[in-house]
């Protein structure tokens, strides 16, 4: 069940609260994901410490969705302009599962959307103050793992022998280079089978030594 929930500034707003504690008592716990939950970005921080409890409780799952999310949070506010987005780096060290999504595809709510998760993950470091070395060398997961396991596909999901061959491979030797530098994607494999393929760009250097 996936609910967009309290995609709102309102830091009154307590629909995540309901949804988690419904979670909860329903059991349905991990099958429960929230999106969005921008409010949660409002709230003080003493309810965000009591609602954290429940949260991790709950099970739940949380996607954050970075780029609609700073385009359209704030935007009735004058200054200071709020950012917009859940709370993913506490929700992330506090053992919550949280992933990145993409909610709009070129329409009027983001009409710079093009599926390119790279995108959304760069935004989400940037507002979500992830900008640690290791926080981004380990913020793949945020559009992989993470996803897979609030999809509950995570058993068929990463590079291990009898899992499916679906896996995109980019040009240079580790992800934070690979995203820092925008590296493109050479191979596009699905079910083992290679679907696109892009030739290494070629850059000549006029200097002088």
């Amino acid at each position: 069940m996936d609910v967009h929930c309290d995609e709102i500034d309102d830091p009154q707003s307590r629909s995540l609260e309901t949804l988690a504690t419904l979670a909860l008592e329903s059991g349905m716990g991990d099958k429960v994901t929230a999106s969005h939950t921008t409010a949660m970005g409002s709230y003080n921080d003493a309810y965000a410490y009591k609602l954290f409890r429940l949260l991790k409780m709950s099970g739940i799952n949380f996607i954050a969705n970075p780029l609609v999310n700073t385009n359209l949070g704030g935007r009735f506010d004058t200054y200071p302009k709020r950012r917009g987005m859940t709370r993913v780096k506490e929700l992330h060290a506090d053992g919550i599962n949280v992933a990145f999504g993409e909610d709009d595809i070129k329409d009027p709510w983001y009409p710079m959307g093009n599926g390119n998760m790279l995108d959304a993950l760069h935004m989400g470091l940037h507002v979500g103050h992830l900008m640690g070395y290791n926080d981004i060398l380990d913020s793949y997961q945020f559009i992989t793992l993470n996803g897979a396991k609030a999809m509950h596909v995570a058993d068929h999901y990463g590079i291990e022998v009898g899992k499916p061959a679906n896996c995109i491979i980019m040009n240079n030797d580790n992800f934070y280079n690979a995203l820092n530098e925008r590296s493109e994607i050479l191979y596009s494999i699905h079910n083992g089978e290679i679907l696109v393929k892009t030739s290494p760009k070629q850059v000549e250097n006029n200097f002088n030594a």
